[in-house]
């Protein structure tokens, strides 16, 4: 027999010192740690104010609320309690010290409250990788779309394709192991495929959305780049509103990319300030140089800052910036800044219509330094940004793992479903608990015991 699980206990709050701390305890010995500290347990879910005091010498501790969720019906799915303590650093600390001198209490690791809700059924992978990624939500569409995947927008969904390939399997295997059994009807195959093409067809439709749930995940990468000194670190600082990167009248200061993320309207926005690409023998630069260009090729929007004294930047064609080319062959779009307005007069007015993808050069004028121009390129690119993730949130898929999970149960689908195994029962069979067992490592739950399970509640076998 496998020993009996430790109770873990942890601050779920943040750092102290803070107004109020919430430590949470989770096991079998939880409800016991309460009665150490209080003398009592409070009635469930319903919050109780108790004098805490240490186990060992009686001392209060502090006064707190304490809140008991017997298990199964928590949250973790086992005994869980919650601490709300004044959060001073030696109150917490005085707490800590308590749980840690009784029998079989230790620290959580990281996530593990978390995996242990998984563990105990009460939450499935895409559940907890949006619980994860709402913790992490920088903007209002993340935080919606997380909330939608927690809350089981992925996970419920393919249970339902689990459930409707597992009765599919049930009736091949009901053909292949009771092919003369009264009870069971002759043609159970061709049933079984009509629902395997139809299952085919909606995780089909799932994948060709793209990866948009993944880009809103991310977030829209932006690339500032361009010759030295044309005020890129300056357009960075005003569209962070801080001093995320130094200014400096002398050429090469930036080395190293830097980044900013960004909520423009709602939309998730990685910001890079790279160096200013020009030649040079100075290796370090160099090195600044080849990172600015390749961040710049992998970019969604590259932002080309040239100042307004540029003869090249009051002409209509882009063909002179080798940035901005070189960053077309990955399909990022590309704009043409032109900064320190407040120097010059420009020959070249913003372009109003620049709310699309589809507007590849647009004409940005602007002064980093005044701030003139800034909130037109906000506009812009907030319009750009709206284009980009488009209808995200909805995105069923929001992480690779998820895309290759359900890649691999299409595939086995589609090798079930070739003309070359009509008839063969047994490889169709194995197709499709191939295709089980990739939709069960999407939720985390992989179990065969589900076709016997069916099979035997379908069918009238063995009476």
């Amino acid at each position: 027999m496998s020993p009996p699980r430790s109770t873990i206990f942890a601050l779920s709050s943040g750092r102290p010192p803070v107004a109020i701390a919430v430590v949470r305890i989770s096991g079998p010995r939880a409800g016991e740690a309460l009665r150490a500290f209080t003398g009592r347990l409070p009635e469930p879910r319903k919050a109780m104010l108790a004098r805490l005091r240490d186990p060992q010498s009686q001392e209060i501790i502090d006064e707190a609320l304490a809140l008991w969720f017997p298990g199964p019906n928590s949250e973790i799915g086992e005994d869980t309690v919650e601490l709300q303590l004044h959060g001073g650093r030696a109150i917490i600390s005085a707490v800590f010290a308590a749980l840690s001198r009784m029998a079989d209490f230790r620290m959580a690791e990281p996530g593990e409250f978390t995996r242990r809700a998984f563990e105990n059924g009460k939450l499935d992978l895409t559940r907890v990788e949006g619980l994860a990624d709402l913790i992490a939500a920088d903007s209002d569409a993340q935080r919606r779309q997380a909330l939608r995947h927690l809350q089981g927008l992925l996970g419920d969904k393919a249970e339902a394709w689990r459930k409707s390939l597992i009765a599919a399997l049930a009736l091949v295997e009901a053909q292949i192991d009771f092919p003369d059994e009264g009870d069971v009807p002759q043609d159970l195959t061709g049933p079984a495929l009509a629902t395997v093409c139809k299952l085919r067809d909606e995780i089909a439709e799932a994948l060709g959305q793209g990866d948009r749930g993944e880009r809103l995940r991310d977030g829209m990468v932006v690339a500032i780049a361009g010759p030295p000194n044309a005020g890129k670190s300056s357009l960075l600082n005003r569209l962070a509103r801080r001093e995320a990167a130094i200014v400096s009248p002398f050429a090469g200061t930036t080395r190293d990319v830097i980044e900013v993320h960004l909520d423009l309207g709602g939309y998730p926005v990685v910001l890079l300030d790279t160096a200013g690409i020009r030649a040079s023998d100075d290796p370090v630069e160099q090195e600044g140089i080849r990172r600015a260009e390749a961040r710049a090729a992998s970019a969604d929007l590259v932002l080309w800052v040239v100042d307004t004294g540029n003869e090249a930047a009051n002409g209509n064609t882009v063909s002179w910036i080798p940035g901005v080319n070189s960053a077309a062959a990955s399909g990022a779009s590309r704009w043409i800044v032109q900064n320190k307005a407040d120097l010059a007069a420009s020959s070249i007015n913003n372009n109003p219509e620049s709310k699309s993808s589809k507007y590849d050069y647009n004409l940005v004028n602007l002064s980093a330094k005044t701030g003139e121009g800034i909130p037109e390129l906000v506009n812009q690119l907030t319009h750009f940004a709206a284009d980009f993730f488009g209808s995200t949130e909805t995105a069923l898929i929001t992480r690779g793992r998820q895309r290759a999970d359900l890649a691999d149960t299409r595939a086995a689908l589609d090798r079930a479903l070739a003309d070359t195994l009509q008839g063969e029962d047994d490889l169709i069979a194995e197709e499709l608990r191939l295709a089980a067992r990739s939709l069960g490592r999407l939720t985390g739950r992989v179990d065969v015991e589900d076709v016997l399970d069916v099979i035997f509640r379908d069918f009238c076998i063995g009476k």
